[in-house]
């Protein structure tokens, strides 16, 4: 089984899909594993050379389901963009509603929704 294969059993599939693992830690009491969204535009700006990536924002620490016992952290941050007409910094909103059936918890999709 793929890493990836095991990380979609465990985390809901929006993750998977839209960020990057790029941590793992593990210790007697707790997992903690930190994610970065994919560097991948929406549709109106695929082809928009004046949008770039500009980074990230800040983690945001969120307690997910506990696995095996142990109390499990995302630590999840949003890329911004650059709008370089206009100067905008943004963040992608994400429409959650074919999510709707999984068990995202209110404040992971507080997070999501959220826009720069």
């Amino acid at each position: 089984m793929k890493p990836e294969e095991l990380l979609r059993e465990i985390l809901p599939d929006v993750l998977i899909d839209n960020f990057d693992t790029v941590k793992f830690e593990k210790s007697d009491i707790r997992f903690d594993i930190w994610l970065d969204e994919k560097k991948v535009q929406l549709r109106e700006d695929k082809y928009n050379a004046n949008v770039v990536s500009y980074g990230f924002g800040d983690y945001h620490v969120i307690q997910d389901f506990p696995i095996r016992g142990r109390a499990t952290y995302l630590h999840v941050r949003k890329r911004k963009w650059l709008d370089k007409d206009s100067g905008e910094i943004f963040s992608y909103d994400w429409d959650l509603s074919e999510h709707d059936h999984t068990r995202l918890n209110a404040e992971f999709v507080a997070f999501l929704k959220e826009g720069d």
